[in-house]
C-alpha cells in the first residue's frame, strides 16, 4: 500500500508546513531569531576570547631586578624565570636598553644630565594564561634578586570578566530560546495534529504504529527547525559582517581585530543546524504525544 511509503509519510509531513502556512513561518522566524541572538552573544564571546589571546601575546610583566646585583647575576635570574609556571618566555633588558627605550618615548630634554645607572636591569615576562597573571606575579616576586614587578592585573581582569559575563549568559539564552523554540514548534505542530485527530484515532484503532502516525509531523517539524536554522546562519552572517565592518572601520579598529566570520562559519553552521534539529525534533515529538493515547 501506498501508506507504507517512506515518500508518502515525507509528503504528508511537508503537507502539514504548508496547511498551516502562518503558524509554520512563525516557528521558523522564532526559532531564527532565537539562534541569532544566541549566535551574536557566542560570537562576542568569541572575539573576546580572541581578544584576550592577543593581549596574552602583548601584555608582560615586567620585574624589576635588584641594584646591587651585578650584570652577570642579573642576567642569571633567567633561567628561573623560565622554570616558573604560565611563563611563556623573558626578555632580559639592560639599564642601556631600558635607557635607550625611554629616550625614545619622551622628550630628549627630559634626558639631560641622566645617565644609564639610573635605570634597572629589568625582565618582560611573557605568560601563557594572563588569566593567572596574579598568581604569575606572586611567582615571580619569590624569585632571590627581583625586587619589584609591574603587573597591569586591571585589564587582565576586566577582560576576563567581560568574557566570563558573556559566556554565562550566551549559556542561559541558548537554553531559555531553545526552551521558547520548541514551545512555539510544539504549538504549530499540534494546530496539525488536533485537525487530523479524529484521523488519527482511526488509525490508532485499525493498528496503524505510533512511529507511522507520529513520522509526518516528525518530519514537518524537522523541516521548520532546519529551515529556521538555514535562514539564522545567512542572516547572521550578513549581520556579523556588517557590524565587523562597522567596527574595523571605527575607532574600536585600531587597537583590536575582528575575528573574520570565514573562519568561524562552519562550527556556526553545524551548532545552528544541530539546534535546529533538535528543536524540530522534540518539536514535533511533544506535539503529538498526547494524540497517540487512544
Amino acid at each position: 500500500m501506498i501508506l507504507n511509503k517512506p515518500a508518502y509519510l515525507i509528503k504528508e509531513g511537508f503537507k502539514g508546513i504548508f496547511i498551516h502556512g502562518f503558524m509554520s513561518f512563525a516557528s521558523v522566524s522564532v526559532i531564527a531569531a532565537c539562534l541569532i541572538v544566541m549566535g551574536s552573544f557566542s560570537l562576542l564571546a568569541v572575539n573576546i576570547d580572541a581578544l584576550i589571546k592577543e593581549l596574552e601575546q602583548d601584555n608582560e610583566i615586567v620585574a624589576f631586578v635588584d641594584e646591587e646585583l651585578s650584570d652577570s647575576a642579573a642576567a642569571a635570574i633567567k633561567s628561573e624565570l623560565d622554570s616558573l609556571p604560565n611563563v611563556k618566555e623573558t626578555k632580559f633588558i639592560t639599564r642601556e636598553e631600558a635607557m635607550a627605550s625611554f629616550s625614545e618615548d619622551y622628550d630628549a630634554a627630559l634626558m639631560e644630565g641622566i645617565d644609564s645607572s639610573v635605570f634597572r636591569h629589568r625582565y618582560a615576562v611573557g605568560m601563557n594564561d594572563i588569566s593567572l597573571m596574579d598568581q604569575t606575579r606572586d611567582n615571580i616576586m619569590k624569585v632571590d634578586g627581583i625586587a619589584k614587578v609591574n603587573a597591569h592585573m586591571e585589564l587582565a581582569e576586566g577582560f576576563i570578566t567581560v568574557r566570563n559575563i558573556v559566556s554565562v549568559i550566551s549559556l542561559i539564552l541558548i537554553i531559555l530560546l531553545s526552551v521558547v523554540s520548541v514551545f512555539i514548534m510544539t504549538n504549530t505542530v499540534k494546530l496539525a495534529t488536533y485537525g487530523r485527530r479524529d484521523e488519527i484515532a482511526v488509525m490508532k484503532m485499525v493498528g496503524a504504529t505510533n512511529l507511522f502516525i507520529r513520522f509526518p509531523f516528525i518530519i514537518e517539524g524537522l523541516a521548520l527547525g532546519i529551515f529556521g536554522a538555514l535562514c539564522a546562519f545567512f542572516i547572521q552572517w550578513g549581520l556579523y559582517e556588517f557590524i565587523a565592518g562597522s567596527v574595523m572601520t571605527g575607532i574600536v579598529g585600531t587597537f583590536m581585530a575582528v575575528v573574520p566570520f570565514t573562519s568561524i562559519m562552519y562550527p556556526v553552521a553545524v551548532v545552528f543546524f544541530i539546534i535546529g534539529f533538535l528543536v524540530g525534533m522534540f518539536g514535533g515529538v511533544i506535539a503529538i504525544r498526547n494524540y497517540l493515547k487512544v
